[in-house]
């Protein structure tokens, strides 16, 4: 009998100005992955005139983390709109241990989970890099109040899931604090291994 193949997906975490996004755009192009950002979608689902949309904006404006089954539904919607026979990075997700604990419940059997990657990037990089990208990308999130707020909610939720991860053998650490074209270096060092 055949298996049904199972889309693989791969992780992204690091601190808001991290490089996930650019990063993931570079692995796209590179090795074909299909880049989900999850901040992007909930930004994009707060848009429109859902029941979810003023929920998710308050969230997002008091620097904390949607609640999980809204996050989870809007990635598999958009992992299935993708095809499911893909490679997946999901960028910004999970945020926290119970956003995992909710994927796996929902998830886990509908996909093949590789690893997670993490971009290490100390605080003072991270604050200068927000407020260069804030003058360029007109997001609610990037200002200074935001900011401190998604530190301290990066710092007290989502550092234990990589820690997690870690534990699991499952974390690929990226030294994100240098150039755009050195930390794609090291990306496709450790891509090249395990694909």
């Amino acid at each position: 009998m055949d298996q049904v193949k199972k889309p693989k997906v791969f992780f992204v975490l690091g601190g808001p100005g991290a490089g996930k996004g650019t990063q993931s755009a570079k692995m796209v192009e590179k090795y074909h992955f299909v880049h989900l950002s999850a901040g992007d979608l909930l930004r994009e689902e707060r848009s429109k005139k859902t029941q979810n949309a003023e929920l998710i904006e308050e969230i997002i404006k008091s620097g904390q983390i949607v609640p999980s089954h809204i996050t989870i539904q809007l990635l598999e919607s958009a992992m299935q709109a993708q095809g499911l026979d893909k490679m997946f990075l999901i960028d910004g997700f999970p945020r926290n241990q119970e956003n995992f604990d909710v994927w796996i419940k929902l998830m886990g059997d509908k996909v093949e989970f590789k690893k997670l990657f993490y971009f290490e990037c100390d605080e003072e990089t991270l604050k200068n890099r927000i407020k260069i990208r804030a003058q360029e990308s007109g997001r609610s999130d990037d200002n200074d109040e935001t900011l401190i707020k998604r530190l301290k909610t990066y710092n007290e939720s989502t550092r234990p899931i990589i820690q997690y991860f870690d534990s699991l053998s499952q974390c690929i650490h990226i030294k994100a604090d240098k150039t755009v074209d050195q930390v794609f270096q090291e990306i496709s060092m450790k891509l090249d291994e395990i694909l």
